[in-house]
């Protein structure tokens, strides 16, 4: 799953918490994060196999340490750790919701994944294999970033220009991706896979930084 795990980001945010948009964006995607830079420094392995699953190339055929059952849990609470030392002010209800964020990746990634999410270390693989369905996949995505892009729409109010058409923008942009990811063509290599996803990311966390300024929460009476 690539644009599906922003839609529990843009969900948290509906909810009234003081976490930063790009936090949650960040967290959301936090183990593809590491993933990416483990494979950058050899510590994790992909291959790019076409055909392996009807919609994705990756091969991911070691990944222990970012997207095992165990490695998931220990991130969760990492990062939830982190939030609460540098952002004490927030409470610990918040740091909750940055750990459940980076948690709700290994969830979404189970039901789309091939059988190549271990339980811990390297075995017991699972998955439920939706990428081999490319319309249920597709449209997995889009109902679960569409369905957090909705709640965080109908919370929020646009405060300045560019809130309003920017959202809409902001899920073209997303469905573009979704699309070239599953249908356009294989990355040329393992090492381009991992920067090309960095880069999605550090992307989508500026918009998202940029896309919250424009918005503010809705008050009771305007949400009434």
């Amino acid at each position: 799953m690539f644009v599906g795990h922003y839609g529990p980001s843009l969900a948290a945010k509906a909810a009234k918490n003081p976490i930063p948009l790009w936090v949650l964006f960040i967290a959301v995607q936090l183990l593809d994060v590491f993933w990416s830079i483990f494979v950058l420094l050899g510590i994790e392995k992909v291959r790019i196999t076409p055909g392996i699953t009807a919609t994705n190339p990756l091969d991911l055929y070691y990944m222990p340490y970012t997207h095992s059952l165990l490695g998931a849990m220990l991130w969760s609470v990492a990062a939830g750790i982190a939030y609460y030392v540098f952002r004490k002010a927030n409470g610990l209800s918040a740091a909750a919701l940055v750990g459940a964020a980076v948690f709700s990746h290994w969830v979404l990634d189970w039901l789309v994944h091939r059988p190549d999410l271990p339980l811990y270390d390297n075995s017991f693989k699972v998955g439920l294999g939706l990428w081999n369905y490319p319309a249920f996949a597709f449209l997995l995505e889009i109902a679960v970033l569409f369905s957090g892009m909705y709640l965080y729409m109908k919370t929020t109010t646009r405060v300045s220009r560019g809130g309003g058409f920017g959202v809409v923008i902001f899920g073209f942009i997303m469905l573009a991706v979704q699309a070239y990811i599953f249908f356009g063509p294989p990355p040329t290599s393992d090492k381009a896979a991992a920067v090309t996803a960095l880069v999605s990311y550090s992307a989508f966390a500026g918009i998202a930084y940029w896309l919250e300024r424009k918005r503010a929460p809705l008050n009771i009476e305007q949400r009434g």
